[in-house]
């Protein structure tokens, strides 16, 4: 769909919930592209879990892991040394406003947005000297298929938030040097208090 509607558009792809998927990603991107300086990571899956009832197996359960933390950590550790030898090299995380105030609903895809801020905050802290940039999209819910049977359920298939409009959003804040973006209701997410994750928390989870 993406080559028909984008022009010029190239399009590879690979099963990034796989170490060997990873691998071949790098391999092949940096042998046919060798000029690539901005990795994306923005793969992800959201479940509805509640494991008071569940009686899905691990490897079912490990999906959100392996795809929302697992790939965007291994890629970023592949991309590195070859981002290192490009000009204006850039890592980007996509994590979510639910990695700082969660949804008792998602409580794997949470946590691994979670862990994906915290990794992000360390790696930008050790590639300072590299010249590689390291910047965190926080989206809010936004207008996608992500988790879409839920939320067809729940009747929020509409969030008032477009993606076209959160990417804006986005270009916006790298042009204005931001390494923490967020918008609407994640504008100021990772400079919450903890009263103020509590109070929002608790709204979230009656």
């Amino acid at each position: 769909e993406a080559e028909q509607s984008i022009a010029g558009i190239i399009t590879m792809v690979y099963d990034v919930s796989t170490a060997s998927g990873r691998e071949h990603l790098f391999q092949d991107v940096t042998r046919e592209h060798p000029n690539v300086n901005v990795v994306i990571n923005n793969a992800g899956i959201q479940r509805d879990i509640d494991f008071t009832t569940t009686n899905e197996g691990w490897d079912t359960l490990s999906s959100e892991i392996r795809i929302n933390l697992d790939a965007p950590i291994h890629l970023s550790q592949l991309f590195i040394a070859h981002l290192r030898q490009q000009k204006d090299p850039a890592i980007i995380q996509v994590s979510s406003g639910l990695g700082f105030t969660p949804s008792a609903r998602t409580p794997i895809y949470c946590a691994t947005k979670a862990a994906l801020h915290t990794f992000s905050a360390t790696l930008r802290h050790q590639l300072r000297n590299t010249g590689i940039e390291v910047i965190e999209f926080i989206p809010p819910a936004v207008d996608s298929e992500l988790n879409l049977e839920s939320r067809v359920r729940r009747g929020f298939t509409k969030t008032g938030v477009t993606a076209e409009e959160f990417v804006d959003a986005m270009l916006a804040g790298i042009e204005q040097g931001q390494n923490e973006i967020g918008y609407g209701t994640t504008a100021k997410a990772s400079q919450l208090s903890a009263e103020e994750r509590d109070a929002i928390f608790a709204r979230m989870n009656p």
